[in-house]
């Protein structure tokens, strides 16, 4: 096997790349291409160069964007659908820039007016990637404000789900309840000191006074602070089914009910401050649980992956036209790494496009004029033309999205092992109230009310709450910081049962592309390697140009003629030698065999070795296969054929499921399979052939280079360089359960004080205010502790 000598790289002085040996120097410094370099020299112009101060090599690889690219921003009806606010002299409007990484991003996006100052101020939201813009709108254009992002390394996102787009109001109604809650409950329990420690019998009137004032304060919270948990409980008993909630309502009806009797008969005062801070506690656990995942979207469909134009061919020239007004028999221009928005016909060009987001088939494939291109491919090659043949609506990758399987919610998920805990320990609750006010029917019935009631209020259901809230958003919030983000605490749940993980192979255990070249046979000499770049340089094929790339020669071979032939190889006479390259059945005549992708050379006739392409599989996979396969049932379907099995079995071990030339309905019907058999499962894909098992399974995981950028629907996006922490975020999950039944356990030691004295009917409001606190302060810190030091021990942020 013939071996390359190492050789040291620079690295680019703006985003860190190696430098190949034609390495850019320029102002003493060096760039690995000149996008790199103009965006050096225009930030230095602008004296914006305390960018690379704030963090080294901030900036991201330029790579070349057509001059035409933004010409659809210059419809009217566009701008209308982008622009958030218009007036006589200024636009703004919103972008979505998946290359912000860092604070030096932040920092250069919020100074853009410096870089153009007809560009009046604009403002970054780092958690979504988003900069919304103002701009003077009489002086530069909205094309030019992107095309001014681009030229810097931040080329706008712009997408079909633009245009119908619409902001959704931001909910603050969760904020608002929290915060009344919060001063109610503070002032109630300010209110309520005077009585607990005693009072100037001169100012014995002032008690009544601030009772009533605390029955004002008492209302808020459980009109308008409490609604949501009612909303929860009414819904959950309409089913016949008995959530968390339903009990905890019933606790702080009875204790609101109650205080009222006693302020209003004169009795007591009532724990309206212990009711207002149990509410206080639920709703700020329910905040930092919602958190988390609030800014992500995991509700996809094919409108976030395609572009919101593309250039339709004219007789009276090019134009940029919306995907929606696509008609039947109109002509496209698809550029280079552009994608194909309909079906259609290729008219013009030689294409080579991509499936593997739609299939999972990780080789391009080489299409021919007359030859039918189907929506979502991208062209990896030249400019091609096609003629559409159905509109984008009714194309085959919208079809994928159509599916009743996509469209429908999962059924029949299991209930929270939290509800069922709740439901238990509610009727057990119950049941001690219903002996307690038999106990004193018997005894003296002037005790009924208060025995009965005080059994309620002091054993309400709100520590299981707290806990598993509580948890939850430190468990969310642990995992967003390591870039896994849940739909919601659910999900928790559904990935801490998991029994079988079945995973996609192209773009989620491999980075998608055929990086990894092994060369086997003969020694190829200096001269030999030249030849054969040369002889590859000449197709389009996309293993032709991965073994120009891979032999790294500059072509200074002459080829005196060349023929290629479609689908079997390529051959011509380079420097006097004839040269092959192509299939074994090309080269040596021999039947196929195998799946493994090839290439096979030889010169004059005589066969010299072959290419052997392999998946360039994902850092730390072997390691993370060994740890999963000892405790999980493992799968692996793929679109792509058959050439890596041997490997999969290898690093997943001889029991695993593999299987390869997979449809998005096998994958879908494969998980489904498994689920009838009574397994719980774990779907971890990338692309749309995923995206019906990913809806499907019990748990969806969706692996993405860019946790903001598409991604199919899913119940979890995950940062494809954090997929070798899988299984430490599975522990992690399973760790929560026993949290919240540790903190359970905790709170009923308070609940056994508390009752001692409700049965006794002698519930002081001082002892509730104590206790009940203190309970909820108890939870919140074992919540946070274990969960926090059980983080650290898996060595996660």
């Amino acid at each position: 096997m013939a071996k390359q000598a190492t050789k040291t790289s620079l690295q680019c002085y703006h985003c860190a790349e190696d430098c190949s040996k034609d390495a850019i120097h320029a102002h003493n410094k060096d760039f690995c291409c000149n996008g790199c370099k103009m965006v050096y020299e225009i930030l230095n112009k602008n004296g914006l160069c305390n960018y690379y101060n704030i963090s080294n090599h901030p900036g991201v690889k330029q790579r070349h964007v057509r001059d035409d690219k933004f010409a659809f921003l210059d419809d009217e009806k566009i701008q209308v659908s982008l622009v958030s606010f218009k007036d006589d002299t200024q636009t703004h409007v919103r972008f979505y820039l998946p290359q912000v990484h860092c604070s030096s991003c932040l920092w250069l996006l919020e100074n853009l007016h410096r870089l153009n100052e007809n560009i009046i101020g604009s403002k970054v939201d780092f958690e979504r990637k988003e900069a919304t813009i103002i701009f003077n709108h009489k002086q530069i254009s909205l094309r030019e404000v992107a095309e001014t992002l681009t030229a810097i390394g931040y080329e706008p996102y712009i997408s079909l789900n633009n245009l119908n787009k619409k902001t959704a109001p931001v909910n603050r109604a969760k904020i608002y309840k929290l915060g009344i809650a919060g001063f109610c409950f503070a002032n109630s329990m300010l209110l309520s000191f005077p009585e607990y420690l005693g009072i100037n019998a001169g100012e014995a009137y002032l008690i009544q006074l601030f009772r009533y004032i605390n029955v004002g304060l008492s209302l808020p919270v459980f009109f308008y602070a409490l609604s949501e948990f009612y909303n929860s409980a009414w819904k959950s008993l309409k089913h016949g089914f008995l959530n968390i909630d339903a009990p905890v309502v019933l606790a702080v009806t009875i204790t609101f009910i109650r205080s009222l009797y006693e302020v209003f008969t004169a009795t007591g005062g009532g724990y309206f401050d212990s009711m207002s801070g149990i509410v206080f506690f639920m709703l700020a656990g329910r905040v930092l649980q919602d958190k988390t995942y609030n800014a992500l979207s995991f509700e996809r469909d094919y409108t976030s992956y395609f572009p919101i134009a593309v250039t339709k061919v004219t007789t009276t020239g090019n134009q940029a036209v919306t995907l929606p007004n696509i008609q039947l028999d109109d002509t496209l221009l698809i550029h280079h790494e552009e994608l194909i928005p309909a079906d259609g016909i290729l008219t013009r060009g030689r294409a080579i496009i991509d499936y593997s987001f739609v299939t999972g088939e990780s080789i391009p494939i080489v299409k021919e004029m007359g030859e039918i291109v189907y929506a979502g491919g991208k062209q990896t090659g030249s400019n091609i033309e096609i003629l559409v043949i159905k509109k984008v609506a009714q194309s085959y990758l919208t079809s994928l999205w159509n599916r009743d399987e996509l469209q429908t919610k999962k059924q029949g998920l299991p209930s929270s092992f939290v509800h069922l805990l709740s439901r238990h320990f509610t009727w057990a609750v119950m049941a001690v109230a219903f002996i307690t006010a038999i106990y004193w029917w018997q005894q003296d019935v002037s005790k009924i009310w208060a025995s009965a009631t005080a059994v309620l209020i002091v054993a309400c259901p709100c520590a299981l709450l707290l806990s598993n809230t509580f948890t939850n958003g430190n468990i969310l919030r642990r995992l967003g910081r390591n870039h896994f983000y849940l739909r919601n605490a659910q999900t928790i749940e559904a990935i801490a049962s998991t029994e079988y993980i079945v995973f996609d192979k192209t773009g989620t255990l491999t980075m998608g592309q055929h990086q990894h070249i092994i060369y086997e046979g003969k020694t190829l000499t200096k001269k030999l390697r030249t030849q054969i770049a040369t002889l590859a340089a000449q197709s389009n094929h996309p293993m032709s140009k991965a073994i120009v790339a891979w032999l790294n020669e500059i072509q200074q071979s002459s080829i005196l003629a060349f023929k290629e032939h479609a689908g079997k190889g390529i051959e011509g006479i380079v420097d006097d030698d004839l040269i092959a390259l192509g299939s074994l059945n090309f080269i040596t005549g021999q039947p196929l065999g195998g799946n493994e992708s090839m290439v096979h050379v030889a010169i004059e006739g005589k066969p010299l070795g072959c290419f052997r392409f392999k998946n360039n599989y994902r850092e730390g996979m072997p390691a993370l296969m060994k740890q999963l396969k000892n405790k999980f049932e493992l799968a692996v379907l793929s679109g792509d054929n058959a050439g890596e099995k041997n490997f999969l079995h290898q690093i997943l071990g001889n029991n695993a499921v593999i299987l390869f030339n997979q449809t998005p309905e096998d994958k879908m019907n494969m998980v489904q399979q498994l689920q009838q058999k009574g397994k719980k499962v774990m779907m971890i894909g990338d692309g749309l052939n995923d995206a019906g098992a990913l809806k499907v399974a019990d748990a969806g995981i969706a692996v993405a280079e860019d946790c903001n950028s598409f991604t199919p629907a899913s119940d979890a996006i995950l940062d494809a360089a954090q997929l070798p922490f899988l299984y430490r975020f599975i522990l992690l999950c399973r760790i929560n359960k026993k949290i919240v039944v540790t903190a359970f356990v905790v709170s009923i030691f308070y609940n056994v004080i508390g009752l001692y004295y409700a049965v006794q009917g002698t519930l002081a409001p001082v002892v509730a205010a104590i206790l009940m606190p203190a309970s909820s302060i108890t939870i919140v810190l074992i919540t946070f502790g274990i969960s926090n030091v059980t983080a650290r021990k898996l060595k996660l942020h």
